[in-house]
């Protein structure tokens, strides 16, 4: 059996949900009606699924003569939770079109209010611990919103921007850095959170893990380190690709990362000169960090850049690897946090002696540890202070609308 634990201090409850409002406010009941694709929601569905969590996991559980909202709520924002019940089906979220964005916005109002009566009379450990949970699940969603939000936009032939300021805000630096390698001696190392504070259930329990010496790149790739495989016609040579990256490619027509554009967007003809973000579409520079490939482009570039290279065989680093360097610390080694979500070579699977939380909260994380792939690091679209050393992301290999990009690494002596 394994429970929640709360953790102090928790999270401002109000800061948490307010920030959410900030990054919808200015947004059009259309802008948050539109999904633009299976694997994206709403940002009117975010609004009230994160909602629904406090009211089904913390409210329910805790309030005196609890009420829902509106009973139809419990199937409709529910996303995955079979111990809650039926769910409405993921692909077809843009077509609620009832209730509408005021309804879920007062849903949240009253949902928040009685969450502020509940916080004021206390409650128990365990409930708070829910409540943490809560905060953590919105942040995540947060992250969630500005990425389905961007597909969506992208999918827009006038190439809306969401928030002029928003690249400059919020993205990485340009990199001049060459990228050299950072060698870590092998030996039995420690992973998985240690405490104190927050984590999630996969990032447990902590574990003795062996390590063979190996180095990692002293940075992410770039926007120019990549030009460089296109134009030598990467996406064209299947020897640098896995089969079920090369039928992948074939299968969607993928030239380049998501979201590059040729010519401005217009010319099909012309070399690829733009990407289109949250700030709308702005220049490709050299400099710039990859964002938005996929673990199958990211293991075809380790193996085309071997081949340019020479040396060592480059590939990506396993999350043990890139864990262990995170909590080192070495001299030479940036970007570790908060430039891109960084693919590992790692298989998304259960830590030994991992356990989940009971109840329909185990739900969370376990029931997921099957065809996807772990990635490290944060982004500039996750939530200052939510991320952590231990912190697992994880996704299909064909994923690319998070700003996922890459870390090289290679065995070493």
């Amino acid at each position: 059996m394994t429970t929640l634990a709360a953790h102090a201090p928790p999270l401002a409850y109000a800061a948490v949900r307010g920030h959410t409002l900030e990054l919808a406010r200015g947004l059009s009941e259309a802008d948050c009606q539109v999904q633009s694709m299976p694997d994206a929601s709403p940002v009117k569905w975010h609004l009230a699924h994160t909602t629904w969590f406090f009211e089904t996991f913390v409210l329910e559980a805790a309030e005196h003569g609890f009420k829902p909202f509106h009973p139809a709520f419990r199937v409709l924002f529910n996303s995955y939770y079979n111990g809650i019940g039926q769910q409405h089906p993921r692909a077809q979220r843009g077509l609620v079109t009832r209730p509408s964005l005021a309804e879920v916005l007062d849903y949240r109002r009253q949902v928040d209010e009685r969450m502020a009566a509940l916080l004021r009379r206390g409650c128990s450990a365990e409930i708070a611990a829910r409540i943490e949970l809560g905060l953590q699940h919105e942040q995540q969603h947060q992250e969630l919103i500005l990425t389905d939000l961007q597909h969506l936009l992208s999918c827009n032939p006038l190439c809306p921007v969401y928030d002029e300021a928003w690249d400059a805000a919020a993205a990485p630096a340009e990199s001049a850095e060459t990228l050299a390698f950072v060698a870590l001696p092998g030996g039995l190392v420690e992973i998985g959170h240690a405490g104190p504070g927050f984590a999630f259930d996969n990032e447990t329990p902590r574990h003795a893990v062996h390590l063979r010496p190996c180095a990692l790149a002293s940075r992410l790739l770039t926007v120019g380190d990549w030009q460089a495989f296109v134009d030598d016609g990467g996406y064209r040579q299947p020897r640098w690709w896995l089969s079920a990256g090369w039928d992948w490619l074939r299968r969607d027509g993928i030239e380049a990362p998501l979201y590059w554009r040729r010519g401005g967007g217009g010319d099909t003809s012309s070399a690829f000169t733009h990407r289109f973000g949250l700030q709308g579409l702005q220049p490709l520079r050299p400099g710039q960090t990859l964002w938005h490939v996929s673990l199958y482009e990211a293991d075809a570039y380790a193996r085309w850049r071997s081949a340019q290279a020479g040396g060592p065989p480059l590939r990506l680093p396993i999350e043990a690897e890139w864990e262990h360097a995170a909590a080192l610390a070495p001299p030479g080694l940036w970007q570790m946090a908060g430039r891109a979500w960084q693919w590992t070579a790692s298989a998304y699977a259960a830590y030994p002696g991992f356990a989940a939380w009971d109840g329909a909260v185990g739900e969370y994380n376990a029931k997921f540890m099957v065809d996807q792939y772990v990635l490290r690091g944060g982004s500039p679209a996750t939530p200052p202070g939510h991320w952590r050393t231990s912190y697992r992301n994880f996704f299909p290999a064909a994923t690319r609308w998070q700003f996922s990009g890459v870390r090289l690494a290679h065995d070493a002596a």
